[in-house]
């Protein structure tokens, strides 16, 4: 089962040009099983999900991606957004104790928004992005390789914010994903794995030195002068 694990929607995210019709058409044209909503600081698509999963027949779940101090942290399992901001190791002390996950979205990208080192040092984390459509190869292959080091899950996702980038990458689930509780089961038991959109397929990348361009530089420079890339 492949899902997407990285969109944010024009309704709910201050930067996204993609409204949620439009990522739930492209994922499904791209071959994925569904994806995940995680806006910045809302989890206002959660209301609206089942009825999507239903009206689309395509498997709409909602995270968050959330600011911490120390950089972006996708979370689910929360109950509600946190009312104030908050340091990485709070945010995932938090999410532990409600049973959800929190992994590192684009540990290494260098816009003051990745974590960096400074996962080493964050106990209770889940997983690391290792494959963001939004972010240039090498970045991307610095989190592969943390995350192989360090034993935590591995992920991929498109972290889409315009139409034409759902699914270029993605997460591949080796049980099947029904609800949050099952996606988030999966992560905390490393059951997942990345991969990447080619010639209309996706294949899957198994080591740190399996290391494949998912990025647009193009598509990347555009939104970056626009400000679209969280």
């Amino acid at each position: 089962m492949i899902l997407d694990t990285h969109v944010h929607s024009k309704e709910f995210s201050y930067d996204s040009l993609l409204p949620i019709r439009e990522a739930i058409l492209r994922g499904k044209a791209a071959g994925l099983d569904g994806l995940c909503v995680t806006d910045h600081e809302h989890m206002g698509m959660r209301r609206l999900a089942d009825q999507l999963t239903r009206r689309y027949d395509f498997l709409v779940l909602v995270g968050m991606e959330f600011l911490t101090f120390e950089g972006d942290l996708l979370v689910f399992g929360l109950d509600r957004v946190p009312n104030r901001a908050m340091h990485a190791d709070e945010l995932v002390s938090l999410v532990n104790s409600q049973g959800g996950c929190a992994i590192s979205a684009h540990p290494f990208r260098d816009n003051g928004r990745g974590m960096g080192n400074e996962i080493r040092g964050l106990h209770g984390l889940h997983g690391l992005e290792s494959v963001n459509g939004s972010t240039r190869q090498h970045h991307n292959a610095m989190a592969s390789d943390l995350a192989f080091e360090l034993g935590l899950a591995r992920l991929g996702g498109s972290d889409a914010h315009l139409p034409e980038r759902v699914g270029l990458c993605a997460t591949r689930f080796s049980e099947p994903v029904r609800n949050e509780r099952d996606l988030i089961w999966a992560v905390r038991s490393g059951l997942v794995e990345p991969v990447v959109l080619e010639y209309g397929q996706y294949r899957t990348l198994k080591m740190p030195v399996d290391r494949v361009p998912v990025i647009d530089a193009s598509s990347l420079r555009a939104e970056q002068k626009q400000q679209y890339v969280s």
